[in-house]
C-alpha cells in the first residue's frame, strides 16, 4: 500500500467518480429496450453497471454477448440515444465542484482519465462546463491502450507535468485501481460510485477509499498536515 502524500495532481475517472452519468445512461438503455420491444429496467438495476460501458449495459438489458449477431445493432442504438441525451440529468457528484475548487485553490492540478470514447467525453465535459479548467482530458481512445493499462494515466501526467508517482488517481472500479497502481499513483477508490456486483470494493486493491467527494478534501487536509 502506498502511503499518503500531498499530490501535485489528482486524476479522476469520469463516470461514477467525477460525474453522475447513470441517469442518462439508464435513460438510453431503457429507450433502447423500448425500441426493441423489451420492458424497461429499474434504475437501481442499471446504476451498478454504468461504469462498465455500453457492452455491459447491452448484456444487462438483452442478455446478449458481443459475439451475438444482434448485439452490435443494439449497442449502436444505445450509443446514438445516449449521444443525443448526454447531459439531460448528468451532473458532477454533489460535493465534487467543491473538490475541484479546493484543488485549484491549493495549486494542485487535476485531470480526467476515462475509458469513455472521446466523441462522448468531449461534448460531455463541455456541457458540464469543466473542459476549460484542465488540459488533461484523456479518453478511452486517446492512447493505443486503455485502462487497466497505465498508458492513459501516464499520458495525462505528461499533459499536466508531474510524474505519476506524484499524483493520485481516483476511480470507482477495479480496473481504475489497477491502472493507478501500475502507473505509480496513489490509487483511491470512490465507493460512492457505480459498484458492479462482479467487481466488489474488497477486490479493488486500492490504497485508500473515500465514500464521498468530501473524503478527498479530508485526504488533502491530512496530506498537507503530514
Amino acid at each position: 500500500m502506498k502511503p499518503l502524500f500531498r499530490p501535485q495532481a489528482v486524476l479522476f475517472d469520469l463516470d461514477g467518480t467525477l460525474a453522475d452519468t447513470a441517469p442518462d445512461l439508464a435513460f438510453a438503455l431503457n429507450e433502447t429496450l423500448r425500441h426493441f420491444g423489451r420492458p424497461s429496467l429499474p434504475y437501481e438495476h442499471i446504476r451498478p453497471v454504468v461504469s462498465h460501458g455500453g457492452i455491459a449495459l447491452v448484456r444487462l438489458g438483452f442478455g446478449l454477448m458481443p459475439e451475438d449477431p444482434m448485439f452490435e445493432t443494439r449497442r449502436q442504438y444505445l450509443l446514438d440515444v445516449y449521444r443525443s441525451n448526454l447531459c439531460r440529468e448528468t451532473r458532477l457528484f454533489p460535493g465534487m465542484p467543491e473538490v475541484l475548487d479546493a484543488l485549484e485553490e491549493r495549486g494542485v492540478l487535476w485531470g480526467i482519465v476515462t475509458n469513455k470514447p472521446a466523441w462522448l467525453t468531449d461534448p460531455l465535459v463541455q456541457a458540464l462546463g469543466i473542459d476549460k479548467r484542465t488540459p488533461a482530458i484523456v479518453s478511452g481512445d486517446t492512447c493505443e491502450r486503455r485502462k487497466p493499462h497505465p498508458d492513459p494515466i501516464h499520458h495525462a501526467c505528461q499533459l499536466l507535468g508531474p510524474t505519476a508517482g506524484n499524483c493520485w488517481y481516483v476511480g470507482d472500479a477495479g480496473r481504475d485501481m489497477q491502472a493507478g497502481r501500475a502507473a505509480g499513483c496513489l490509487a483511491i477508490g470512490a465507493t460512492f460510485g457505480y459498484i458492479h456486483p462482479d467487481d466488489p470494493v474488497a477486490g479493488w486493491g486500492s490504497d485508500l477509499d473515500i465514500d464521498s467527494p468530501q473524503g478527498l478534501i479530508d485526504l488533502l487536509d491530512r496530506a498537507s498536515d503530514a
